[in-house]
């Protein structure tokens, strides 16, 4: 059943979800009662039609201030409900409605959802035990900006690689846009509108009605309103590379009073930010995911006054006495005391016929979460198996009709987290075939079908596919440090103790101390999370690396 409207549309919304009719009217009555004049109340009896109702909002321009839904809904509780609303409305102050046996799901919907209230039912008189919540409630939401958000447009080709890039590059940076077809009657309008035909896609819309065609990354950054260019010359503190490591480095960075500047060639998140699920990071016992535990962390090292660039390449580093200069993809270069590289890793491109040429079009890398809604009632192939691989896997199979798990070992245990297997075992859509690769890809404007080999006994087989999602191995972004930092044969960075030979300072080292746990052979340069020479490549340990990162930072600057 569609949600029901009260008020003008003009007014603040309150939204409120219960799949009990009774109770439903009950909550939206109480609400209209006093909010009626000043507010318009939105009454849905699920959560994927409350879900409906705020995208329809959202589309329009409207605000909403508060969201109240009831716990115990079939299909979709409360919580999972709300989690989803958190990315249609971030701002919005989210209330579950809970019973006494309940208390304990909502206590931990505080990690979850970043829950503002939960009250018990029945919650009569309304008086006390209702309004003055929402009151409050309503009172915090005013204090903070919620203009509504001028939406970007983006025409282009489902099956066109850099349209489906665009759309990644706008999810990944939390901007707001709408995704229109140019086979489709409002896409060619849009077209026309913008005074193009159409040959050369995708075509972005600014919210200042600006048409950029086949924009690159740092132009689009920069019409969408992301910094891409440094407010100053130098620093005390540059963290390169804005995954979990350097989030971490840029909070506890600019929190101790670091002038501090994060440097992202893509968006902020790295592979973590684009996990569906991260179900074992310390303090969310029901998993968090990576988008949300991105977007939180980003807010936070703003807060604390970190300036992010997006969209900026880094080229090079330079050493000139004590300063250290970046030099960065448009020509431009920052300096300062101390770099921190978080630069983190990307996927191994798959080595097999007809892969690249399809990359874009049914091949994808690492983007379950921006490509998943095309997926539905489809038949999926993801490679690899490794969390991510999980991960996106059990993401997938919510709406594709099937998901097959394509391992080339004998099995998940050597390279998955337990609770990933045991989630994937209970999941019936899923099937893993282990001793199996992808020999080629086939299709000529799309993807349309794969040629699958047995490792061990090589006979092949072709099956139909509109969808690959690629998962394998991890390769350091540090080429560009070549012949200034050191690294492996791999081209992980070496640092701290394994920079030492037989319990010496490494060659060429300047100084009369060791190099610190981080430091790599240049003094004054760090290195943290999946970057770093035998790191865990977990969450966890690389927001602790960057952390620990700019203890050592402070350690190195008190001794210039």
């Amino acid at each position: 059943m569609p949600a029901t409207q009260t008020g003008g549309a003009a007014r603040t919304v309150i939204v409120t979800v219960d799949d009990d009719p009774a109770v439903s009217r009950a909550v939206a009555r109480d609400l209209r009662r006093r909010y009626g004049e000043s507010h318009r109340i939105v009454r849905a009896d699920s959560g994927e039609s409350a879900l409906e109702a705020l995208r329809d909002l959202r589309l329009r321009g409207d605000s909403v201030a508060v969201i109240l839904a009831d716990y115990r809904m079939p299909e979709m509780n409360g919580i999972e409900f709300l989690e989803q609303a958190m990315d249609v409305y971030p701002g919005a102050r989210r209330v579950l409605l809970t019973a006494y046996a309940d208390t304990g799901a909502a206590i931990d919907a505080i990690n979850v959802v970043d829950l503002d209230h939960y009250l018990l039912k029945p919650w009569d008189p309304p008086e006390e035990k209702l309004y003055p919540v929402v009151d409050d409630l309503l009172a915090a939401w005013r204090t903070e900006d919620h203009r509504p958000v001028k939406e970007t447009k983006v025409v282009g080709h489902r099956w066109s690689a850099r349209s489906s890039g665009v759309r990644e590059f706008l999810a990944r940076n939390q901007v707001p846009y709408r995704w229109y077809s140019s086979d489709e009657p409002e896409g060619q309008a849009l077209l026309t509108a913008a005074e193009t035909d159409g040959t050369s896609l995708p075509v972005v819309i600014t919210p200042d009605g600006r048409a950029l065609v086949e924009p690159t990354d740092p132009d689009l950054a920069a019409s969408v309103g992301l910094a891409t260019t440094p407010s100053a010359r130098f620093y005390d503190l540059i963290v390169i590379g804005g995954g979990p490591a350097g989030l971490g480095a840029a909070v506890y960075g600019a929190s101790e009073g670091l002038r501090t500047v994060l440097v992202e060639r893509t968006a902020t998140g790295g592979q973590a930010g684009q996990s569906s699920r991260i179900e074992n990071y310390l303090g969310f016992p029901d998993g968090v995911s990576g988008g949300q535990l991105t977007d939180r962390a980003h807010r936070q090292a703003t807060r604390f006054g970190a300036e992010i660039l997006t969209a900026c390449e880094v080229t090079g580093l330079e050493i000139s006495g004590s300063s250290r200069t970046v030099l960065l993809g448009d020509g431009t270069s920052v300096a300062a005391h101390t770099v921190i590289l978080a630069t983190g890793v990307s996927y191994r491109q798959l080595d097999a016929a007809g892969v690249d040429e399809l990359t874009g079009r049914g091949v994808f890398y690492g983007s379950a979460l921006t490509e998943a809604a095309g997926c539905k009632d489809q038949d999926v192939y993801v490679v690899g198996g490794a969390n991510s691989a999980g991960q996106a896997a059990v993401y997938l199979a919510r709406g594709a009709r099937s998901v097959t798990l394509l391992v080339r070992g004998e099995s998940l245990t050597a390279s998955m987290s337990h609770y990933l297997i045991q989630q994937i075992e209970e999941t019936p859509q899923i099937r893993v075939r282990t001793r199996t690769e992808v020999a080629a890809a086939h299709g000529t404007r799309q993807l349309e079908g794969i040629t699958l080999r047995d490792t061990k006994s090589g006979e092949t087989e072709t099956v139909d596919a509109q969808f690959l999602f690629v998962f394998i191995g991890a390769a350091p972004r540090t080429d560009w440090l070549d012949g200034v930092v050191q690294r492996d044969d791999l081209g992980f960075v070496v640092a701290g103790p394994d920079l030492a030979v037989a319990g010496e300072r490494p060659a060429g080292w300047p100084l009369d101390r060791a190099p610190y746990h981080l430091e790599t052979n240049v003094p004054g340069v760090f290195v943290a999370g999946d970057a770093r020479a035998e790191s865990a490549k977990r969450v966890a340990s690389a927001v602790g690396e960057g952390a620990m990162a700019v203890m050592l930072v402070h350690r190195y600057l008190e001794r210039l």
